[in-house]
């Protein structure tokens, strides 16, 4: 990674961390490590493993998607313009072999929540922040904010 883009990165982690809900986002670290953990769901199609990342997120990522989200996946209904409430994605930033933070986005009655932690699980931001909400918005209409999962054909 060049000097620039390694400034670019830093500055754009140190605006996420805004932890607006606290409780929020540990209930929700709870949630998706709870029984089997997140591990066990499905991965997103276009990541089927550790894949190399350009976002700010990491080196590399992998990506897995909740039950809920698995069965809308499924084409249950075919077409959909919204994923359905409860549908969580939880992407893992790695750098080499070291899991470096877990972001993770849960649609809620209001829309969607984010949170982001550290490899460790302590929470870096939560709630809706500014940057999360900003860099998802283009991608609002066309796969209700997420950009690894895309709405079934």
């Amino acid at each position: 990674m060049n000097r620039a883009a390694a400034v670019l990165l830093a500055a754009m982690v140190a605006s996420c961390k805004q932890d607006d809900d606290p409780a929020g986002a540990r209930a929700l670290w709870d949630k998706i490590n709870a029984g089997e953990g997140f591990r066990s769901w499905r991965r997103a199609p276009a990541y089927p493993e550790r894949t190399p990342s350009f976002t700010a997120h990491a080196d590399a990522v992998e990506i897995f998607v909740s039950p809920e989200m698995s069965a809308a996946l499924r084409g249950s209904p075919p077409k959909i313009t919204e994923w359905p409430q409860g549908s969580i994605v939880v992407k893992e930033g790695y750098r080499g072999d070291t899991r470096k933070l877990v972001a993770v986005m849960e649609k809620r009655a209001d829309g969607w929540f984010w949170a982001e932690y550290d490899g460790e699980g302590e929470t870096l931001f939560s709630g809706r922040p500014k940057i999360c909400v900003d860099c998802h918005d283009n991608r609002a209409t066309y796969s209700d904010w997420t950009y690894a999962i895309e709405f079934p054909r």
